[in-house]
């Protein structure tokens, strides 16, 4: 799925191996292998469009489930992501692209308004707090104008450690680890990769 995020060229994630152009000749491999592999894939596929469709309908049903029904809530969210810990927190509205690209530690806490665009995976840790409208995305797209035209993507995981506090309105973009206890500051875009420990704010985010 397309997202926000502008393109990237340091930090952990580097582009798809073989340039920032796909290949022109066929690839064996399923549109959804593919997506997950790091490589250039065009979100189109069906196989694609029915898992989008299948995690449009969940999230809607998350968001619409009545706060007085947390136990329904717990599993819709089990059912959508790839995997739940114990006594987490999400509050809606929550959105992804997929789900099943999404693994959140126990006790993790991410509050109102959270956009995860989990096109690859999405490793969030135990006790993490994730303030209101932060934005994890992993998409990114060609350089090359033809290329976006044509609708080809990639993406790069996004890994969040252990006791992480993300504040308000933070971004992180694809390729990105940030190490346990660390702590980023509001309205942050985290371009490359943050060590355990640290606080980090601004545009690029810097350790301070």
């Amino acid at each position: 799925m397309a997202s926000g995020s502008e393109p990237r060229t340091s930090g952990s994630g580097s582009a798809p191996s073989g340039a920032d152009v796909p290949a022109a000749h066929p690839n064996p491999r399923s549109a959804r292998e593919r997506m997950l592999a790091g490589e250039w894939y065009q979100a189109d596929d069906p196989e694609l469009v029915a898992l989008a469709r299948r995690a449009a309908v969940l999230v809607q049903r998350y968001n619409t489930t009545d706060a007085d029904r947390p136990e329904q809530h717990a599993a819709l969210l089990r059912e959508l992501c790839g995997e739940v810990g114990a006594d987490v927190v999400v509050r809606p509205p929550f959105y992804c692209d997929y789900g099943s690209q999404i693994r959140i530690g126990d006790r993790t806490y991410l509050n109102f308004n959270a956009v995860l665009l989990d096109v690859t995976a999405i490793e969030i840790g135990a006790d993490v707090q994730i303030g209101p409208n932060v934005q994890l995305l992993t998409p990114h797209h060609p350089l090359d104008p033809e290329q976006r035209r044509a609708r080809w993507e990639a993406a790069r995981p996004i890994t969040i450690g252990d006791n992480v506090w993300l504040g308000g309105g933070v971004i992180v973009l694809g390729g990105v680890t940030i190490g346990p206890d660390t702590v980023v500051g509001a309205g942050s875009v985290v371009t490359k990769d943050l060590p355990a420990g640290v606080v980090a704010v601004g545009n690029p985010a810097r350790v301070r």
